[in-house]
């Protein structure tokens, strides 16, 4: 009965009803990214943001999962003074525990408020939620990708700075001078 509900005459205002309806669960989901990442009791403070690609640094270390990189990484950007905002796909938690892990999971795993951490909805990339929160707080993004296939939506990952990237040598991070003042050449632990 369905099959002859949406091949019937009908059948085109219910595909624009679906598109309607998948375009609002994904302005829903931006949204609760960009609440996320503000803290409710400093809305207006100034924090200087940047956001890191969980799971492209959690393969940093002989590209095997494992969230040292990302709490070194963390770790560094605090150091810093910046507010590190990190953003993990779904099966990012089966790579590293073979469970899923959620927002509050990785949170307790780097020592971050919760609204520091998001895993997206599985199903969908992690790409178009760092790049429009990126936009949304003026921040820049740790990773080495190169967001390729988001490069024409998202001109400004073709801006030198704006994505910083890094690797792993002897056992630490190293992040690209990108701000002359506030990241050296490498940023190693003390």
């Amino acid at each position: 009965m369905l099959t002859t509900v949406l091949s019937g005459p009908d059948s085109e205002a219910y595909s624009w009803l679906a598109l309607i309806a998948l375009a609002l669960v994904a302005v829903y989901l931006l949204l609760r990214l960009l609440q996320r990442f503000r803290h409710p009791k400093s809305r207006h403070a100034a924090e200087d943001w940047i956001l890191v690609d969980g799971s492209n640094v959690m393969h940093w270390q002989d590209n095997t999962p494992r969230i040292a990189p990302v709490r070194e990484v963390v770790r560094q950007l605090k150091a810093l003074g910046y507010v590190p905002g990190v953003v993990f796909d779904a099966n990012a938690g089966w790579k590293l525990e073979g469970r899923y892990l959620h927002d509050g999971d990785f949170a307790r795993l780097l020592g971050l408020e919760k609204r520091q951490v998001l895993v997206v909805p599985k199903g969908t990339q992690a790409d178009p939620y760092l790049l429009e929160t990126a936009a949304e707080f003026g921040a820049r993004i740790v990773t080495n990708d190169r967001f390729r296939d988001w490069a024409e939506e998202h001109p400004k990952v073709r801006e030198p700075g704006f994505l910083i990237r890094g690797d792993m040598k002897d056992g630490k991070v190293q992040l690209q001078r990108t701000d002359r003042e506030r990241l050296p050449d490498t940023v190693n632990p003390a």
